[in-house]
């Protein structure tokens, strides 16, 4: 979990704009490109669920590798 300690900044009474560390920034932005990459993986996933799969001693012989 990050922690966060925000800055709120209010204009006319009305909160307006927070500000963050540089770090605190980063953390978020990396989290949210996980949560992008999981919901991307959970898309693939479902798209291929009944898709054919291909046994592992297929694939080793058609690419010539070694086990």
């Amino acid at each position: 979990m990050i922690e966060l300690h925000p800055e709120i900044i209010e204009r006319d009474g009305k909160k307006q704009f927070v500000v963050l560390t540089y770090d605190e920034f980063l953390a978020i932005k990396e989290a949210l490109a996980d949560a992008d990459d999981l919901a991307a993986l959970r898309t693939a996933k479902d798209e291929e669920r009944d898709a054919p799969g291909i046994p592992l001693d297929q694939v080793v012989e058609e690419f010539g590798l070694i086990k």
